[in-house]
């Protein structure tokens, strides 16, 4: 038996392949209503139009158009989705302090 027979092997080499590949980011939307909707994606610019087509997070309905206020890069899944969940539990004064902190360092976003 060759290679080709042992699915664990396959499967590590797809997994360093994804991690390469992949950039994740974890964002804040401001709503048309002034809330906050934060997300993560590996398309940020594509996830951006779709909210703002009504496609998405059912969150966001009524509340179009958003505008990127937010946005962090991570190299893993995992991580993004850790940073998102924090992000999620921060009150409304901590996410627009960490808005105008990333606005001051990134200046507007264009997105």
């Amino acid at each position: 038996s060759g290679h080709g027979d042992d699915p664990h092997r396959f499967r590590v080499n797809l997994d360093m392949g994804m991690k390469r590949k992949d950039i994740f980011y974890v964002y804040i939307v401001r709503c048309k209503d002034r809330t906050y909707y934060t997300g993560y994606t590996n398309n940020l610019e594509n996830r951006i139009k779709l909210h703002n087509k009504g496609d998405g997070a059912k969150y966001l309905r009524g509340k179009l158009p958003v505008k990127l206020v937010y946005a962090k890069e991570y190299k893993y899944y995992k991580n993004a989705l850790h940073a998102e969940r924090k992000i999620k539990k921060l009150r409304r004064r901590d996410k627009e302090l960490l808005i105008k902190n990333y606005e001051r360092t990134n200046g507007n976003l264009s997105l």
